[in-house]
């Protein structure tokens, strides 16, 4: 969720507020999930995935569970 952290604050007010509208969440959600720990779910996450351009991945949002929701990610690591 670090990597969320930074690649939000990295963005300028109106880019931020662009991408949130793009994954279909609040600033202020994404903030208070990162603050507390709260797993995003599976939809969101792919949606940040993508709106990043890959730069947040599944991954980086579920380190402890992706290989459980996304086995395909697994398949493709072991290829790469």
């Amino acid at each position: 969720m670090n990597k969320l952290l930074a690649f939000i604050n990295g963005m300028a007010v109106a880019a931020r507020a662009n991408f949130c509208a793009r994954i279909g969440a609040s600033e202020g959600y994404l903030r208070k999930a990162i603050s507390v720990g709260h797993n995003l779910g599976a939809g969101l996450c792919v949606r940040i995935e993508r709106e990043s351009s890959h730069e947040v991945t599944r991954r980086d949002l579920r380190p402890d569970d992706w290989q459980d929701i996304w086995p395909e990610l697994t398949e493709q690591k072991e290829v790469a």
